[in-house]
This record gives structure tokens, sequence and C-alpha cells, in this order.
């Protein structure tokens, strides 16, 4: 266990970080009691909710036959890129732009390689990066950062949704666009295999679960009685699925909340930071989601900041620029470079290019 433990750290740089932060700042507060009420239950349960039974629906490889389905039907180039792209825009709604790029990513290399257009790699894993990282801003369960803020703001699901649909719909426009321009007209040919029969009894049953964690987020089902029914439900299906998740994330936001509850207890830096804050909100939490990643940022930023709608867009939007600002970014880099380790430099190059200038247009709707 103890291993296991130390492998975590060495693999997450932010993990890590949270934890050096968190014990740091004991400093100033030490530990007690008052520590729980830093910690925001109800997003780490939504969070570790939907996690299980994202990983469930991996398990009977409900996206991937999915995937496959709709990709038997394409029949150019230009389809089969614009297919790869919104897979991930559309799925990062629902299960989260890293899930989504851990399952589509992969799934678009090969149907590139079958296709004989691996010289669009780079361009095809790029787009399909800023795809999951856009995509993910338009719901509360996206991504981690819009979980935790959707929590804090107090805003209504309809509200949060009107709220990130004008950068969702630009960014699915420029999608198009790119996907217009960056490729040509060429036929393809390929042949799937025949997709084993999904089991639709376990699928239904966690695609129920599915939508009571939309329900809780949306107000509708308490919190408490969501961690109960799928804690029970999944102990008793597939207990297996508690030892496949990402804890890593859970544990880097109980440390972030320790160090962020802790610093407010500093009335000056209080003072100092809600004054740079000032009408900044949506900048701020551009610019240093490139150097902390947008998911540190928001935690940091969000217990200063007058206006929660700003900072959500701009740690949205701060998931584009450097490789780091959104850690998502990270999976689609490692699944290509491993692949295709001569395409490290092509790619870094091209998706920076292309996050500056998707960055540079959405910041200003």
């Amino acid at each position: 266990m103890g291993k296991r433990i130390l492998g975590w750290f060495r693999r997450d740089t932010v993990l890590t970080i949270s934890l050096c932060l968190a014990v740091s700042s004991c400093l100033i507060e030490p530990p007690g009691p008052g520590y729980l009420s830093y910690i925001d239950c109800n997003t780490l349960i939504t969070l570790f909710c939907l996690m299980l039974l994202v990983e469930g629906l991996r398990e009977e490889q409900f996206l991937q036959y999915a995937a496959a389905r709709v990709l038997s039907r394409v029949r150019t180039v230009r389809g089969l890129l614009a297919t790869l792209v919104f897979l991930c825009f559309v799925g990062s709604m629902l299960i989260t732009n890293d899930v989504a790029l851990i399952t589509f990513v992969p799934l678009g290399m090969m149907m590139l390689e079958m296709a004989s257009q691996r010289k669009r790699l780079c361009f095809a894993v790029a787009l399909m990066t800023i795809a999951a990282n856009l995509g993910s801003m338009f719901t509360p369960i996206g991504n981690p950062q819009n979980l935790y803020l959707f929590s804090l703001s107090g805003l209504s699901l309809p509200e949060f949704l009107g709220l990130t649909a004008p950068y969702t719909v630009g960014a699915a426009l420029l999608l198009l666009l790119c996907v217009r321009f960056g490729c040509g007209h060429g036929t393809l040919s390929i042949r799937l295999g025949e997709a084993p029969p999904l089991r639709q009894g376990p699928v239904c049953f966690y695609l129920g679960l599915f939508l009571l964690c939309v329900a809780a987020v949306g107000g509708m089902v308490p919190h408490g009685v969501l961690l109960a029914v799928v804690t029970a439900l999944l102990l008793w299906k597939d207990r297996r699925l508690f030892a496949r998740i990402d804890y890593s994330l859970l544990f880097t936001f109980v440390f972030f909340f320790i160090f962020v509850g802790n610093i407010k207890q500093l009335e000056g830096l209080q003072v100092w930071i809600r004054g740079a804050l000032e009408g900044r909100d949506r900048l701020l939490g551009v610019v240093l989601s490139q150097v902390i990643s947008n998911v540190p940022a928001a935690m940091l930023l969000s217990g200063y900041s007058s206006d929660l709608r700003e900072l959500i867009i701009g740690v949205d939007l701060g998931g584009l620029g450097t490789l780091i600002a959104s850690m998502a970014s990270l999976i689609s880099y490692k699944q290509l470079v491993e692949r295709e380790p001569e395409l490290r430099s092509p790619y870094l190059k091209l998706f920076t290019l292309l996050n500056l200038g998707f960055l540079a247009v959405l910041f200003l709707i």
C-alpha cells in the first residue's frame, strides 16, 4: 500500500505540489476540527461517483462500442476527422475531458493509421485534445473545476448552461472550420471488425446511476443519498471498480481545500488577492492556468473571486494554451509520443499554435 501511495506522488506532479502546499499552510493554522469546514464534500462525492460509473461503462466497452458504430459510417478523410473531434467534444460533456481522451485518442490514432492518414496524426490529436477541453466546459460534470465552481457558485443548472453555451457554440464553430480547411476531400475504405455485443443489463444499470449523479448535481437528489446508493450498488455489482478509479484526483482536491482554507486566515494576503482579482477574474483565471493548470487555479482563486461566473469562464478557457494548462492535455500527448516518439516536437509546436489561436478568439467573446 505504501509503495502504491508513493507511486501516486511520483507520477502526479499536481498531487505532490498540492500536498506540499497543504502541509506548509499548516504553519498558518495548525490542524484541527476546523479543517473539516474547508472541504466541499458535495464536490468530492459527485466526483467519486462519476469516476466509478464511467469506469463501469468503460469496463462494459460501451464507449468504444458507441464510437465504433459511429465511425463505421465514415467514408471521407474529412468525415473521419470530424467524427473523432466531435466524439471528444460531445463525450467530454458527460464523461469528463480526461476520460474522453483516454477512450477516443487511441481509437483515433488506430483509425488514422488504418486509413493511411498517419501524416494527420499531430493535427488530429491536437484538435481532439482541444475539443475535449472545450466541450467539457459546457456542463458542470464535464471537468473537475466546473464541478467544484458550480457547487460553490449557487448557479442553477440552466443558469450554468446558459453561461457556458456561447463559448461552447463558438468552440464548435472553430473546430468545424479547422476540420473544413485542415484536410482534403479524400475517400476512405476502412473495415472495422465485428464489435462484440453489448451486455444491455449492466450498461443500463450504469447509465441509470449516471442519471442519478446528474440529478444530484441539479439539486434534485441529496449528495448523501447519491453516495449511499452508488456505493452500495457497486459493492454488490462489481467491487473491483473501487480499485480502478483515480484517487489521486480526490486527494488533490482535499489538499487544495486545506491549503485555500488555511491561507484565508491571513487577512492581509486575502485583501491583496481580492484587489488583484478585482474585475480581472477571467484574465487571472486564464493566466494562472497556464502555469499550474486550471483545476488548481480554480481552487486557489475561488476563495477570493467576487465574480465566480467570470472565473468559471477564465479557468475553462485557461485549459487552452500551454501543455500543462489542462492536465487532460498531457494524456493525449503521452499517448501520441509513446506510439510515435519522433512526433514529439512537431506535435508540441502545432498543439501550442492551435491552442493560442482558439484561446485568442474565445477570450474575446
